[in-house]
């Protein structure tokens, strides 16, 4: 199916597949290994202990170049439309090509080193993943607006403000309830001190991560 797709929807559409394939075969290997408990664990607990680490780590790894590609090709196109158009300034299209640069670093980071190995260069990865993430999607969306009716629809611009504003409205309570958190485990159960904190912190986690990922599925058109 990606092979038959025209342009180089290919791109982002392998984006999306590799790297949700990523946090759910991580995540099974991690419940059935009984490292971590199958109610909301954190995405980095469940590639923190082998065999899943090395699973984790690898395909967060290729996620990351995925993302570099995209985002390249993402700048090219907008620097090929903007040719005719002048809708957008092109330091502006620089400037989010380069924070979506920095957030793939981050996921690089994250993937390499794990969460209870070296947590504060972990926890800073993560952070610089995620913060840059938000901020490149929500810039790629005013850009998309910019862009209309020429190159974009107002539906797909709508989705992909919706899922930005989504995306920021979790990163916040994601860092305020990680940073209450008094300890670094990844086995957590219900009855453990902060472990509201941990339910709510990696709830919000997965809603930014899987709103990347629908993101990035809105470009397939764009790409084709």
């Amino acid at each position: 199916m990606l092979c038959c797709m025209p342009g180089v929807a290919f791109v982002p559409a392998l984006l999306v597949s590799w790297s949700s394939a990523a946090f759910i075969i991580s995540y099974v290997i991690a419940v059935l290994a009984g490292h971590v408990e199958p109610l909301v664990p954190y995405i980095s607990d469940t590639g923190t202990k082998p065999p899943e680490s090395g699973i984790f780590g690898f395909m967060i790894n290729i996620s990351a170049l995925l993302a570099v590609i995209t985002m390249y090709i993402r700048y090219l196109l907008i620097e090929k439309q903007n040719e005719s158009s002048q809708f957008v300034r092109s330091s502006c299209n620089m400037f989010s090509l380069c924070i979506g640069l920095t957030g793939c670093i981050g996921m690089g980071i994250v993937a390499t080193f794990q969460e209870l190995s070296v947590p504060s260069v972990h926890d800073i990865g993560a952070l610089v993943a995620f913060g840059s993430g938000v901020v490149y999607i929500t810039l790629q969306s005013i850009i998309s607006y910019k862009s209309c009716p020429r190159w974009n629809t107002y539906f797909v611009c709508h989705i992909r403000m919706a899922i930005s504003v989504t995306s920021c409205i979790a990163f916040i309570p994601m860092i305020v309830f990680a940073s209450q958190i008094s300890m670094t485990k990844i086995d957590w159960t219900p009855d453990e001190k902060d472990y509201t904190y941990h339910f709510l912190s990696a709830i919000c986690e997965w809603t930014v991560a899987f709103g990347f990922v629908f993101f990035f599925l809105t470009f397939i058109r764009d790409f084709q």
